[in-house]
């Protein structure tokens, strides 16, 4: 049922007076994005490759790391708009949903202790950052409100992967 629903919102979607459906203008959107995505990375990896400062080197690798994770998903999201646009299911696709249904209870029982467990972390981090804030010139406070807002947006992940799973 779940993928005739979402044939019928793309279908929806597939009329345009432009010429180009919103669909596919999505997908020229994200491809554009995906090859800046690819030109920012190349040069962030000369810049960490030289860089002397321990310090510098350790930030600027966070920020690739970001970046790779970026990329991954932007491709992830091209590869499933071509998919539904060709009906076809390319590797890297996010498509089959409809399959967790099949690791429904343990998955479940899994991400609602990584919930919690990630909701606990940010309580810590919102404490060691009061803790942290002056020392190194506010470096521990920036990393630790990096570390808050990635436990934030786990939850935020952690919680539609829960949703999904209980619609299956």
């Amino acid at each position: 049922m779940e993928d005739f629903v979402d044939m019928q919102a793309l279908l929806g979607l597939m009329s345009s007076p432009e010429g180009i459906s919103p669909v596919e203008k999505l997908l020229n959107e994200f491809e554009s994005h995906e090859a800046k995505e690819d030109r920012m990375l190349e040069v962030y990896k000369q810049m960490l490759a030289r860089m002397p400062n321990p310090l510098a080197r350790f930030l600027m690798q966070m920020i690739v790391s970001d970046e790779e994770k970026h990329r991954a998903v932007m491709h992830a999201m091209v590869a499933t708009l071509k998919g539904s646009l060709t009906w076809t299911t390319p590797p890297g696709s996010l498509q089959g949903a409809g399959e967790i249904a099949d690791m429904n209870g343990k998955l479940k029982e899994v991400t609602e202790e990584f919930i919690k467990l990630e909701k606990e972390g940010i309580r810590e981090y919102k404490n060691l950052t009061k803790d942290a804030a002056g020392y190194y010139h506010g470096l521990f406070k920036v990393l630790l409100d990096s570390m808050l807002r990635d436990s934030e947006k786990h939850v935020e992940l952690l919680g539609f992967l829960k949703a999904c799973i209980e619609r299956a």
